[in-house]
């Protein structure tokens, strides 16, 4: 037996993981905006990635609800808002779910889990990752553009679903230490606000080595940060963490031709924090490059590079520049450091 579920904010990532497990035969029941219900019943859900999957979803096959009061019935609750929502969506899971749902967290950052423990005493919380980038293409078409894992905290309720997704293009990962894969998917989505800056799709802007001496500078920050704080990352990709900002900042033959290998990103991919420009939605800004600041000034370091990024990020948010060159951003972030 699988668990009944239930995906809360079910947007790009919510929609595709929910229908990939409802075509693998799981119940699920996806909970979201009324114009993403809409797009669906008009057109169904088609799921497509970058190394040729092509899955059909009915309009009629998978539940989509909009109020939720849609959670009474799932015995897992999971959890794809935006990280800026989690306080609300933990007070609709504690007012409709059932006490003993458990919630599984797929969101980005690390201080989402600490948010849901503290608004849902007594239940179960677990700490998930999704590690690949999807797209909303319209017409009710999702596209899966790069690689990466979907991982859940090991429990009872994760277990079930694992096996029951074993061998599938859904395949769930299974962590005994989920805080460690957290910290190492951070590091890898440090790109998104480099990726929303440069106003580039993710293969345009990787393609570009003066955006990735931008990511690396902001990841070397970082991993200085987490060694000084004694958190080790988990690796997330094909490098260990210390080595991906060399690798990243590598001239462009090396990593045009290897690294973009290695991360299969195709022409469709774009970064999530990109989608909110587009769209004049706050960013997650303060879940990613913003963990890293807060860290290190809760152990007496500075920041610098991590913290000049999320100043452009914000005043991006409301109308600044989303065009930067490579060579201009990078200049930008580190003047002075």
């Amino acid at each position: 037996m699988t668990p009944r579920i239930a995906v809360l904010g079910a947007g790009s990532v919510g929609c595709f993981v929910g229908g990939m497990w409802t075509h693998c035969g799981i119940d699920v029941t996806l909970v979201g905006r009324p114009s993403i219900r809409d797009e669906i019943a008009a057109h169904g859900l088609r799921l497509t990635d970058h190394e040729g999957l092509d899955r059909v979803l009915a309009p009629g096959d998978l539940p989509f609800e909009t109020t939720p009061d849609a959670l009474s019935n799932a015995e897992l609750v999971v959890l794809t808002v935006k990280s800026n929502a989690t306080r609300d969506a933990a007070g609709q899971i504690a007012a409709h779910a059932s006490p003993n749902a458990a919630v599984l967290s797929l969101q980005n950052g690390i201080s989402n889990i600490d948010i849901l423990q503290g608004a849902l005493p007594g239940r179960t919380v677990l700490r998930g990752m999704t590690g690949f980038n999807v797209a909303w293409m319209g017409d009710g078409r999702l596209h899966r553009g790069t690689s990466g894992l979907l991982a859940a905290e090991r429990q009872a309720l994760t277990e079930q679903l694992a096996t029951a997704l074993a061998g599938t293009p859904a395949a769930l990962t299974l962590s005994d230490d989920p805080l460690s894969l957290a910290w190492g998917k951070l590091l890898l989505n440090l790109n998104n606000a480099v990726n929303a800056l440069s106003g580039k799709t993710l293969l345009a802007e990787l393609s570009e080595r003066s955006y990735r001496r931008v990511l690396a500078a902001s990841m070397r920050e970082a991993l200085s940060v987490l060694e000084a704080a004694g958190i080790a990352p988990a690796k997330v990709g094909p490098l260990p963490p210390n080595l991906v900002p060399r690798f990243v900042a590598a001239p462009d033959f090396i990593f045009n031709t290897i690294g973009l290998r290695l991360q299969k990103i195709d022409a469709h991919a774009r970064s999530s924090m990109a989608d909110d420009f587009a769209a004049g939605r706050p960013t997650e800004i303060d879940s990613l490059n913003g963990e890293i600041v807060r860290l290190a000034e809760q152990i007496g370091r500075p920041a610098p590079v991590n913290a000049a990024i999320m100043k452009l990020v914000t005043e991006a948010e409301t109308g600044g520049r989303r065009d930067w060159p490579g060579a201009e951003l990078l200049k930008a972030v580190t003047a002075g450091n």
